[in-house]
């Protein structure tokens, strides 16, 4: 099946298993990328430590696409952007909306930037910036 999301990201199927803190480990991750969705490690629950070995993980059991959710307030988010740089991962979500430096960041590594934004007028501005 091909829609708008698999092309994006290149998984099979138009599934997002959403980043749930305690819940969306390695193990569910990767079981949803074998089975073509997008999964998505829930970092906010993670020390710093733990989200890169968490990624470690993902990407020993799989080539698959993936992504990780991020907290955009959160007092180490930059360093856990850079993070998602380094170790290629394929797609950031944001449980709030970023900051437009985060997104630049990340467009310019080649990372798919979803945020989860409450308001309209909210999504037009993280679009102008290029969230995905």
């Amino acid at each position: 099946m091909k829609t708008a999301l698999t092309e994006l990201v290149g998984v099979a199927h138009p599934v997002v298993q959403t980043g749930m803190g305690w819940v969306a480990g390695p193990r569910l991750v990767t079981a949803t990328a074998q089975a073509g969705g997008l999964g998505i490690l829930a970092s906010a629950t993670m020390t710093f430590a733990e989200l890169a070995a968490a990624i470690d993980e993902v990407q020993a059991r799989t080539d698959k696409p993936f992504g990780v959710n991020l907290r955009a307030d959160a007092a180490d988010a930059s360093d856990r952007v850079d993070l998602l740089i380094e170790r290629r991962v394929r797609v950031a979500s944001f449980a709030l909306a970023p900051k437009q430096e985060f997104i630049e960041r990340l467009k310019a590594a080649g990372v798919v930037v979803v945020p989860s934004i409450g308001a309209a007028k909210h999504a037009v501005k993280v679009a102008s910036w290029g969230a995905d």
